[in-house]
């Protein structure tokens, strides 16, 4: 096996210079770094990690923990994240990803394990892990749900406006009757949609019905199940606030399955904007939330306190978007 003492002899330079130049330091002049890495390409030297993070006490891991994977995680709002994860992260760092609720305990998260800590947080349930890493001194990034302490790096959007924004553009179309297909109990982001839906009945006097407000649990099947319940009233809704996209597209079935057209028959709108939400029969209109740019921009925010060895605490919005398409028409309900 190809060591740095090797490509130092013969590049006739210290072991020492022969790590700067692999770790692309400004210390080492240009002619020598090329010379150092052409001889390090040719003997297809490959970096010992192992050794590295003893010398840098390094681990080269990022975790990135989500509440829970299996509850309440959709395959969208998971590989979205993932993704603006991953786009930053180079080819010396890797990624660990794992649920919150995988764990017991969480001794085996400590600095020696993760250089940084990524969180995308959908509970108050996750406090303890947040003081567990903070008491641990990893850097650390909280997304997605809106933390009280100053001291912490917190990105997020505005759910609360976005699913106003969705159910004002459904009053503007004429509809009174709205129900909501709500996300799992607990999660901040059911709570904040929740509220923005409230809001936007109250703001334009409009009663708010009890029946018209179901549980939901971000996934299809709950979507599908909430909108049979709520298309059996006596007095069904005239158009449906889905909480997230999956459920949307399960409502979007229910209401086939029952002989109805979107949007002739009844209006769906979904939150997120997933992949496929453009692909739905008719095509969903939706609230963008932005998951892989906020999770991107976490990242960007992590390696800065990694590489600087500063940690400042910030909170980020990163604005949602009305997206418009076709699920939703005009009611001719008075």
């Amino acid at each position: 096996m190809v060591t740095i003492k090797d490509i130092a002899r013969l590049a006739n330079v210290s072991h020492t210079t022969v790590s700067r130049a692999l770790n692309d330091s400004p210390l080492i002049k240009p002619n020598t770094k090329k010379k150092i890495l052409d001889i390090a390409a040719q003997l297809n030297y490959t970096p010992n990690f192992n050794a590295k993070s003893l010398v840098t006490q390094k681990s080269y891991t990022i975790g990135l923990f989500f509440t829970s994977i299996s509850n309440g995680t959709s395959s969208s709002f998971f590989a979205d994240a993932v993704t603006g994860v991953n786009a930053v992260i180079n080819e010396d760092y890797n990624l660990f990803v794992r649920g919150i609720d995988d764990y017991e305990d969480f001794s085996t998260i400590h600095s020696k394990r993760f250089d940084g800590i990524i969180l995308m947080s959908q509970s108050d349930a996750d406090n303890s892990f947040i003081y567990h890493v903070l008491n641990q001194k990893i850097p650390l990034v909280v997304m997605n749900r809106e933390i009280n302490d100053q001291s912490i790096i917190n990105i997020l959007s505005n759910d609360h406006e976005g699913s106003c924004h969705a159910v004002n553009y459904l009053i503007e179309n004429g509809h009174s009757n709205i129900a909501i297909i709500e996300g799992i109990t607990g999660f901040q982001s059911t709570l904040e949609r929740r509220e923005g839906y409230l809001q936007a009945l109250m703001e334009n006097d409009i009663p708010i019905r009890k029946e018209y407000m179901v549980k939901g649990n971000y996934d299809l099947q709950s979507g599908y199940e909430a909108m049979e319940n709520l298309l059996a009233l006596d007095n069904p809704p005239t158009a449906v606030f889905c909480s997230n996209d999956d459920m949307a597209v399960g409502a979007l079935h229910a209401a086939f399955a029952k002989g109805l057209k979107v949007p002739e028959d009844i209006s769906i709108t979904g939150f997120d904007d997933i992949a496929s939400a453009q692909y739905t029969n008719p095509p969903l209109t939706t609230v963008k939330k932005p998951v892989e740019k906020i999770c991107k921009l976490g990242a960007e925010k992590l390696f800065e306190v990694i590489e600087n060895n500063q940690h400042k605490g910030d909170k980020i919005f990163v604005e949602t978007e009305l997206v418009i398409r076709k699920s939703v028409s005009v009611s001719l309900v008075k």
